[in-house]
């Protein structure tokens, strides 16, 4: 226990830093102390009861949802906001806060690699501001945009304003994300230009991506960027659940091979596992099974989602290991 002089002075320096909102330094010198000396009667302070901090969490911020996601599934962060049971919200709701998330983490050089064909991103272009304190920004285009005529205005949009608003370099990937052949592919890839994104790919450092079902959105399927009827059925078959830059993967999130790949233009799953942050921006039941892959195949390490999505990961995941460690004790 203390002794009572220095609970005094404990107590002083405590009220001059947090109620008087003296800095450190301003304290060192009217006390007369170095300050190592005050950081250290401050630590000291809260050990002894004298300072006792608590953090208010207002309403729509979800932090213990948040911290059981990133313990779960071992992503860098969970960003999880609070909105209603509608895919046209989710959307906004998501587009918002990737918005603030994409301002506030840019950084110097970043090689920001988008998806096409998300209307999260979309939305969360929409949403953004104006923001040039990180120099030197690239800005990729990760997967073909070239569509139907009304569509593909989304993919250009998309990129172009993205780069815009950071104040960057935009640089398109003027292909279809999906062509008729994998010979079509082979085609397209001696284009001057397709070829200079392509191989920037490699380079990212930060790939905003949406996490797709099996099943079409609308914004895909009116870009004409989908497989057929038949093709989707094949991919659930093969147990894919659900698609990243119209790569499929299963509940595990491991590749689902088959010769589709062979005609999609864009970034591979093996190229965003060598992304330092790959942000994946996606929330509603109707993706629950795609997310859960994305996460348990570590295809991303940020994510962004809606409270509701969130709440059956967390408790689709406490499910799955509560099994998995009651075969582990049945072979005892």
């Amino acid at each position: 226990m203390a002794r009572i002089d220095e609970l005094r002075l404990m107590t002083k320096v405590a009220r001059m830093y947090y109620e008087q909102g003296l800095r450190q330094t301003e304290i060192m010198e009217r006390l007369n102390m170095s300050q190592s000396t005050i950081s250290r009667l401050l630590k000291r302070a809260e050990k002894e009861g004298i300072v006792r901090i608590s953090v208010t969490v207002p309403s729509g911020a979800h932090p213990d949802l948040e911290e059981a996601l990133q313990h779960r599934y071992k992503v860098k962060e969970a960003i999880v906001v609070d909105s209603i049971e509608d895919d046209e919200q989710i959307v906004r709701d998501l587009g918002a806060a990737a918005a603030y998330y994409v301002e506030t983490t840019l950084k110097p050089n970043d090689v920001v690699g988008i998806s096409s064909w998300s209307a999260a991103l979309l939305s969360m272009v929409d949403s953004m501001q104006p923001n040039s304190r990180a120099n030197g920004i690239r800005v990729l285009q990760i997967l073909g945009g070239v569509g139907n005529p009304g569509a593909e205005v989304h993919a250009t949009h998309l990129t172009r304003r993205f780069a815009n608003l950071v104040g960057g370099r935009a640089t398109l990937l003027p292909a279809p994300g999906v062509v008729g052949s994998g010979e079509a592919r082979r085609v397209l890839l001696k284009d001057r230009y397709v070829r200079e994104a392509m191989a920037m790919m490699d380079t990212v450092t930060l790939a905003l991506v949406g996490i797709g079902s099996v099943e079409p959105s609308r914004m895909l399927a009116a870009s004409g960027n989908v497989f057929s009827a038949s093709e989707l059925q094949m991919l659930r078959a093969k147990g894919a659940v659900g698609d990243i830059c119209l790569h499929f993967f299963d509940a595990g999130g491991r590749p689902v091979v088959t010769p589709l790949d062979e005609r999609v233009i864009g970034a591979e799953l093996k190229q965003l596992r060598g992304v330092t942050r790959v942000v994946g921006v996606a929330g509603g039941s109707r993706k629950i099974a795609a997310i859960r892959g994305a996460l348990a195949g570590n295809l991303i390490n940020v994510l962004l989602t809606d409270a509701n999505t969130a709440r059956q990961l967390v408790d689709s995941r406490r499910e799955e290991l509560a099994v998995a460690g009651g075969r582990k004790t049945s072979r005892l």
